[in-house]
């Protein structure tokens, strides 16, 4: 079975007011925001209000600092609830099925999936899908964030660019590396889609 097609048309939807809910629960407004991640309060407004969809880099960058995980922004209220008996930390199980989770549609075409049927405190888990030509930051700039990153090509190729070695990586290939490492990650392929999973360790 697939994912629930109305999952996936009010993603990008969702996005946007899901980031500002976070925003303020932080107690965070939007000019510090708009400072901490060097654009326009406009640019910020835009990206809440749904008009304009960040980019990897972006998106990453705006969790980070508002100091909450990635994977708080895929609870738009659409998922369904996980399956399962009790939380996870009560060490129990929690089981979401593949077409229960909405996907997050980013710039460029760039679509992330929570992989984790729940939030798993410290850690991030999700399938990155890069379609031809897509990039990490539109704005070609380098991104570091915390932990530690492991990540996998399951088709196509993924190249990870650092500020002194480009690596590309083809499929069952994998990489590893301090996320505080400036990277930019991108599709160099005209004409494949490139997927991967991903792993986050945060300290």
């Amino acid at each position: 079975m697939t994912s629930d097609p109305d999952l996936e048309a009010h993603t990008g939807e969702l996005l946007g007011p899901r980031l500002r809910a976070l925003r303020l629960q932080s107690g965070t407004s939007l000019r510090a925001l708009a400072r901490e991640l060097g654009i326009s309060a406009s640019a910020v407004s835009q990206i809440e209000r749904g008009i304009m969809r960040p980019s990897v880099s972006r998106l990453i960058a705006y969790v980070s600092a508002l100091g909450v995980p990635l994977s708080a922004v895929f609870e738009t209220g659409l998922e369904k609830e996980p399956e399962g008996d009790g939380a996870v930390e009560q060490h129990l199980f929690a089981i979401r099925r593949s077409w229960e989770v909405a996907p997050i549609k980013l710039s460029g075409g760039v679509t992330f999936r929570r992989l984790a049927p729940v939030p798993t405190p410290g850690v991030e888990f999700f399938e990155s899908i890069y379609p031809p030509n897509a990039i990490s930051n539109a704005h070609g700039q380098f991104l570091k964030h915390e932990g530690y990153e492991v990540g996998t090509v399951t088709q196509g190729e993924l190249t990870i660019e650092f500020e002194s070695d480009i690596i590309t990586l083809a499929v069952n290939d994998s990489i590893t590396f301090p996320c505080a490492r400036p990277h930019i990650i991108g599709n160099r392929s005209k004409t494949l889609t490139a997927i991967a999973t991903w792993l986050i360790v945060h300290p």
